[in-house]
């Protein structure tokens, strides 16, 4: 699995990544004392990568460091989390 290098673009309010010229992202909405996570795009040419999965685990982790509660509203963030109960605690 390659190494993705992510940057949070606090302009667009999106955890992003380029490769091959295509952007992935997941998008975000900050609350009090949180982060709700709301969209996750991949680019088709970037699909059955990984890239999401990456992209969440970052998110998340993101989050936890920073002390923030989580909204997983994105149906691709929400379902990362429910494979991953060791992210529960951040509900």
């Amino acid at each position: 699995m390659e190494q993705l290098t992510i940057r949070n673009n606090t302009d667009l309010q999106q955890f992003e990544t380029t490769v091959e010229g295509h952007t992935a992202l997941i998008a975000y909405e900050l609350f009090p004392g949180g982060i709700a996570y709301v969209h996750t795009e991949v680019p088709e040419a970037l699909e059955g990568r990984g890239i999401a999965g990456q992209l969440a685990k970052y998110v998340l982790e993101y989050a936890r460091e920073n002390h923030l509660k989580v909204k997983p509203l994105c149906p691709y963030v929400n379902a990362y989390m429910k494979r991953h109960p060791e992210y529960n605690d951040l509900l």
